[in-house]
């Protein structure tokens, strides 16, 4: 089975993900704009059960939604990167943020962009990626 590690900017946070993502996501709602200081947040979902993470301190945040469902964030405790999160709608699965990833290119292909209704303009969306104005409900 394929892994992939990855961790935060200091590294202090690291993680290995087992297998294939169950969903890759772009995201323009106004959290995943503040969280990554960015247009869009790159989500890459795992079963927890494929996520192991083997040290480091992370601290908790959980915050509602644009679409008034929780949503609790891990980040470093050092350094205070976003690592990953956990979704009220999504129960069973680990969102790790794309950026962390070890290797220098992206291995894995976007799906899927929500909350296009607050992507910027000049920003174009491939063809194949299915897109929702807001958040789908799965």
């Amino acid at each position: 089975m394929e892994t992939h590690q990855g961790g935060c900017y200091c590294g202090a946070v690291r993680y290995e993900t087992a297998g294939e993502p169950v969903r890759v996501s772009l995201c323009s709602c106004r959290w995943c704009q503040r969280r990554t200081g960015s247009a869009l947040g790159i989500s890459v979902y795992f079963d927890a059960e494929n996520v192991t993470f083997n040290n480091g301190e992370t601290t908790h945040f959980r915050l509602t939604s644009d679409g008034g469902r929780w949503i609790e964030t891990e980040f470093c405790s050092i350094c205070g990167t976003t690592v990953s999160w956990t979704l009220e709608f999504n129960p069973g699965r680990i969102g790790l943020t794309g950026g962390t990833f070890d290797q220098p290119s992206f291995w894995y292909q976007p799906e899927r962009y929500v909350f296009t209704r607050t992507k910027p303009d000049w920003l174009q969306i491939s063809g194949d990626i299915e897109t929702c104005a807001a958040m789908p409900d799965a």
